[in-house]
């Protein structure tokens, strides 16, 4: 029998109950636990066991194989089991500490691009095997009933090909070493060659970025990891830039790319949008004052107006560009262009 969750999420007109199967990471714990009590299993076994088919029991071993778990196969019998003596002790963790931390190796990873994630999984499991019984059945019982939305999301896309180029990247920045990468830039008609001292890894708007001094730019920039599309670690060292904070690189950047210029954004956001817009905090600078229609005047001082642009242009014809006239300018610009592009489509 499947094991069922429910979890309700907000769409456009209101509420909406979804009920999925049970996270998969619970179902491999348990064929974890249940081989680790000692006894051996068929795969015909185990299907009956937790109600699956073969395949994805198959499917389910192949994975705790793939993070490091040692499911031992007998060919003779055809039964797996796993060593009881290969997980760690267990860690004196109360009710609220065990399920925060599996939260965030439950959750977390499923909302973000998360580096090393088969090595997260697998702490979470060591975790989860070696807790009390009764802290176990507490975690279990709340992980059923929480969840951190559907899968197989954009936002958590992850392969083997980002967990190389983080960790090249993370070496790097401790070893203080250059690295030579191929960059597919938005700004650039094809892939560019750039030698990079990075200086900070970064996560911000759903994706990771490098920050560090740029050899062709001769200055700091950001690379979103996503775009590089090679990246070849060197020997050549660089030299720590003392006066390098991530927090005043980015001072009041929109996002991740400050442009060196500081602009007064003032904007209108009509009734339909614009207690939606005022409930979430977008800026450091934000400033909201509502009006008696029902509208809100939202201000922002920000470096730059390439990223906030799009930002702006998102919200359609729900929103008025009062301040500054090289804002509207472009956000004119993109409409325009738009208007033309599906006018001829």
């Amino acid at each position: 029998m499947y094991v069922r969750r429910v979890f309700v999420c907000r769409e456009p007109h209101g509420f909406k109950v979804r009920v999925v199967k049970h996270s998969r990471i619970n179902r491999l714990m348990q064929i974890l636990t249940t081989l680790q009590a000692g006894e051996s299993y068929t795969i015909q076994e185990l299907s009956r066991v937790f109600g699956t088919s073969r395949r994805t029991v198959f499917r389910d071993l192949r994975e705790l194989q793939a993070i490091g778990v040692p499911c031992q196969y007998d060919a003779k019998t055809g039964r797996y089991t796993i060593d009881p003596e290969y997980f760690l002790p267990p860690a004196d963790l109360n009710l609220r500490e065990a399920l925060g931390l599996l939260l965030l190796a439950h959750t977390v990873s499923e909302q973000m691009q998360m580096p090393f994630k088969k090595s997260a999984l697998l702490a979470a499991l060591k975790i989860e095997n070696n807790l009390p019984e009764k802290v176990r059945q507490y975690c279990s019982v709340a992980l059923r009933n929480i969840s951190a939305g559907p899968h197989g999301q954009e936002a958590i896309r992850q392969n083997a090909r980002f967990d190389r180029i983080f960790a090249q990247l993370y070496d790097a920045i401790a070893r203080k070493r250059r690295v030579e990468i191929r960059y597919d830039s938005l700004f650039v008609d094809g892939l560019i060659n750039v030698e990079l001292c990075p200086y900070h890894l970064l996560y911000k708007n759903g994706a990771w970025h490098v920050l560090g001094l740029s050899s062709p730019h001769k200055s700091v920039r950001t690379f979103e990891l996503d775009r590089v599309k090679e990246l070849k670690a060197t020997q050549r060292c660089f030299l720590d830039d003392e006066h390098f904070d991530v927090s005043e690189y980015l001072g009041r950047a929109w996002s991740v790319t400050p442009e060196g210029q500081i602009y007064d954004v003032r904007l209108r956001f009509l009734p339909r949008v614009a207690r939606s817009v005022a409930e979430v905090k977008w800026h450091s600078t934000q400033k909201v004052t509502f009006a008696e229609d029902g509208s809100a005047i939202v201000e922002f001082r920000v470096d730059g107006l390439n990223e906030i642009t799009w930002w702006v242009v998102s919200y359609g014809d729900q929103v008025q560009v009062l301040a500054p006239k090289a804002l509207r300018a472009r956000v004119l610009d993109v409409a325009r262009h738009m208007v033309a592009l599906n006018r001829n489509a």
